[in-house]
């Protein structure tokens, strides 16, 4: 597959997570495991000038803005703490809430990558077989060039996500090689 060119966006989907779902403490492995991949190609990626854009779920906290949802994600009693105190956004990184599952459905996500310039999305996060699935999905219909990263996404099980993973590649043909290859 051949390596997408262009100005590219790191999106970091949904890992600002309380994980207060069924199938959250299941999800909590693979996720930690993300967390350490997404940092590593964040730090990267910002080193070589990549926008980074945490683009997350409000979890019907409809008064609250994006820096009260990573306190509140990050308490001690939360069980996804530790996706939020790994991988706090910086005070330069972009913020986006979004209501639904794709972080381009009513959100101003488009809109910010146009005025970025950005031909490339990079999306990464959680769930793979679902808010990252919706975003890559909806990133192609937007014409953007989409990567997303087999080892910087969870899903609740890890044959879950290979299925969401394998559908993006062979119906889409989207790049899901590992973060090293960007």
């Amino acid at each position: 597959m051949k390596a997408p060119t262009g100005k590219q966006a790191l999106l970091v989907v949904d890992m600002i997570n309380p994980l207060d779902f069924s199938g959250g403490a299941q999800l909590l492995p693979q996720a930690r495991t993300a967390a350490r991949n997404i940092l590593r190609l964040k730090r990267r990626l910002k080193a070589r000038g990549t926008p980074i854009v945490y683009v997350n779920d409000n979890f019907t906290h409809w008064l609250c803005d994006f820096r009260e949802l990573v306190a509140i994600c990050s308490q001690p009693d939360v069980l996804g703490a530790p996706l939020a105190q790994a991988l706090p956004p910086e005070h330069d990184d972009y913020l986006v809430l979004k209501p639904k599952h794709s972080a381009f459905f009513a959100s101003p996500l488009e809109v910010l990558l146009r005025q970025l310039k950005v031909e490339h999305v990079v999306v990464t996060g959680i769930a793979g077989d679902g808010c990252v699935l919706s975003t890559a999905i909806d990133a192609h219909m937007r014409d953007f060039r989409v990567s997303i990263p087999s080892d910087c996404c969870a899903s609740i099980t890890a044959e879950r996500n290979r299925h969401a993973l394998a559908l993006l590649r062979q119906s889409l043909q989207l790049d899901t090689r590992a973060s090293r290859h960007l």
